[in-house]
């Protein structure tokens, strides 16, 4: 597949942000090439996402049901934000002088998705007061020993992404987390199999994650993740986040509050993910 976007596109950030983030056994980023297993209707296989010659990304697929393709590139174009107006963003998040320098920078710069909703929600349960190298070794952990094996020609990808009658049924504790973030984990799966909409866009931002924050474990921080990632709420922000705290710090020269990130974040809606976005770009790239 050829998947166009308007330029500019960042595919640096955008494959940076996903290599810190991948799951052994599930996914590899090599060379800039992006890989990873994918699931759709009980059936397997994988893909590979790269920038193209032009303005869009190559993507291979080896999928055994060609009736899946207009399915895995509907969520490719929400994984890779590839229907975002970078023009148009930039625009509006330039009204405010630190996210003009940031913009700047990197104007080609996208909010990353996720191939699916249940593995993104497991993601940002796990990395609830860990950091992220810690939560993605628990990540892979659970992908080796609850995932489906799956045989790829590709180094590092092993397994599938596990089902969630699976997870609903597992006692995740034993992956050495505690018990209560288990219990959290194996109740979202079952949440998904109670409501198969459940990680599905709601009417607005607050519905979404008044769904999410309904179930137990679930706090705002993790219900305004995966609303950013999943839902694809444009200003879906986690204030909490310690990155978007210390990244604002650095930038403005002073302590930063969650409270004040907040407040401060008002002049950045209706596109709060992408102004997230550039501040966690930001500590990366060391501004």
């Amino acid at each position: 597949m050829r998947l166009a976007y308007q330029p500019p596109y960042d595919w640096a950030a955008m494959v940076g942000f996903l290599s810190m983030r991948a799951i052994a056994g599930l996914e590899t980023v090599t060379d800039g090439v992006y890989r990873r297993s994918i699931s759709v209707g009980g059936r397997h296989g994988w893909i590979s996402v790269a920038p193209g010659a032009g303005d869009w990304l190559e993507v291979g697929v080896d999928f055994p049901d060609t009736a899946a393709l207009p399915e895995i590139e509907r969520r490719l174009r929400r994984m890779f934000d590839l229907d975002g107006q970078p023009l148009d963003i930039n625009a509006q998040l330039a009204s405010d002088p630190l996210m003009a320098t940031l913009v700047a920078a990197r104007p080609g710069l996208r909010v990353p998705g996720t191939w699916d909703g249940l593995e993104l929600a497991i993601r940002a349960v796990l990395g609830q007061q860990i950091m992220v190298v810690a939560a993605i070794r628990l990540a892979g952990k659970l992908v080796a020993q609850y995932g489906q094996p799956l045989a790829t020609p590709h180094a590092g990808i092993t397994h599938v992404f596990p089902t969630p009658e699976v997870l609903a049924a597992a006692d995740l504790a034993t992956l050495g987390m505690p018990k209560a973030r288990g219990r959290t984990l194996s109740g979202v799966a079952q949440a998904l199999l109670d409501d198969p909409e459940l990680f599905a866009p709601k009417a607005s931002l607050k519905e979404g994650v008044a769904r999410l924050v309904a179930l137990p474990g679930i706090g705002d921080w993790t219900a305004q993740y995966i609303a950013m990632r999943q839902l694809r709420e444009a200003d879906a922000f986690a204030s909490g986040d310690i990155g978007l705290i210390n990244a604002l710090a650095a930038l403005e020269g002073e302590p930063v509050s969650a409270k004040q990130l907040l407040v401060r974040a008002e002049a950045w809606r209706p596109l709060r993910a992408y102004a997230a976005q550039h501040l966690w770009t930001s500590l990366q790239r060391g501004d």
